[in-house]
């Protein structure tokens, strides 16, 4: 009874039962906290582009180093743009690409504390059609780690994702609403998903863009 090893698991047994309840301790102290802070979202220009030819995007190395900031955007504003574009995922069928500048503020230090490890923050756009009743298409993320700057404050964004929509629906579409999101990643516990107090609603054009360039 009074070996060294029973002496050895009595005391890895009960540093188990330590920590499990550190561990509780940390889950129960921020279960219930509020993680909706205010955001400001502002959108400065909207167009409804399309290319008749942009493949490239789907086999360009995004995540290779020096090109993370490169958009998708940028690597098929050289062709000319045409009435729509040809979607390369499913059915050969033509599809609206929308373009969007923003800007977003937000102050994010009150959702950090000693249970959350990062953010995961995602801009995303949502809308109606006549074929369906909700659509959300992600357009930029960013991941917050704790210990970065907790303000955002990002002027003339554009759109890290492709903004395309799987027909027509984004031409004349009146009410299209930009929402900041973000899942609380914690040391221990649920992994929440909040979402900012603030949203903007922006109507896209009846027109399609023919210039070059964006």
């Amino acid at each position: 009874m009074n070996t060294v090893l029973s002496r050895a698991n009595s005391l890895f047994a009960f540093s188990l039962s330590v920590m499990a309840a550190l561990t509780f301790g940390c889950f129960i102290t921020t279960a219930f906290k509020g993680r909706s802070v205010p955001v400001s979202i502002a959108v400065s220009r909207v167009t409804l582009s399309v290319t008749a030819d942009c493949p490239g995007w789907l086999t360009f190395p995004w995540n290779a180093p020096g090109v993370e900031h490169v958009t998708p955007l940028q690597k098929c504003a050289a062709h000319e743009t045409r009435k729509n574009v040809e979607d390369f995922t499913g059915p050969r069928e033509r599809s609206d690409l929308g373009f969007v500048t923003f800007d977003i503020t937000a102050d994010l230090e009150s959702v950090f504390d000693w249970n959350v490890k990062q953010l995961f923050l995602y801009l995303s756009a949502e809308y109606s059609t006549k074929n369906n009743a909700l659509n959300q298409v992600v357009l930029w993320d960013k991941v917050m780690l704790r210990g970065d700057n907790p303000r955002l404050f990002l002027k003339d964004m554009q759109a890290k994702y492709l903004f395309f929509d799987d027909g027509n629906g984004l031409k004349g579409n009146r009410n299209v609403t930009l929402t900041l999101s973000w899942n609380v990643v914690p040391n221990a516990g649920l992994l929440p998903l909040v979402t900012g107090s603030g949203h903007v609603s922006v109507p896209f054009p009846d027109t399609y863009e023919t210039t070059k360039s964006y």
